[in-house]
C-alpha cells in the first residue's frame, strides 16, 4: 500500500461532521492518546516484566498511524509530504547520518 492511498482509506472513517479546526484539535489529541498507549505497553514490558505484546503496540502504531493521517489532513498536506519534509529536514539536520554531538549541540531553531 502506498502512503496516500492509506490516507485516502483513512478519510473514509474519519468524522466528516468536524470543522477543519476540530479535526486537526482530534488528530493531535488522538496522536497523544495513541502514543501514550504505545509507550504504556512497553513500559510494562521494561518496568513490569511483561512478555513484550508486539502484535498490540502494532496495532496501537496503526491508530497513531490513523490520527497522524487525519491531522494531515486537516493540515491540506498529504502524508508523502509529510513524510518528505521530514526526510529532507533529517537530511540537513545529520547529512552524514546520525551524530550524538550535533544531536546535543543543536541550535533550537533547527526545528
Amino acid at each position: 500500500m502506498k502512503i496516500n492511498e492509506y490516507q485516502e482509506l483513512a478519510k473514509r472513517t474519519m468524522n466528516k461532521d468536524l470543522s477543519e479546526k476540530d479535526m486537526l484539535i482530534n488528530g493531535v489529541m488522538g496522536l497523544c492518546g495513541e502514543s501514550g498507549e504505545a509507550i504504556d505497553i512497553v513500559k510494562k514490558h521494561i518496568a513490569h516484566n511483561h512478555e513484550l505484546d508486539k502484535e498490540h503496540l502494532a496495532k496501537e502504531l496503526g491508530d497513531v498511524a490513523w490520527y497522524l493521517a487525519e491531522t494531515a489532513t486537516a493540515l491540506g498536506y498529504s502524508l508523502e509530504d509529510i513524510f518528505k519534509m521530514n526526510i529532507e529536514k533529517l537530511k540537513k539536520r545529520y547529512p552524514d547520518g546520525f551524530d550524538s554531538e550535533k544531536s546535543i549541540n543543536r541550535k533550537e531553531d533547527d526545528i
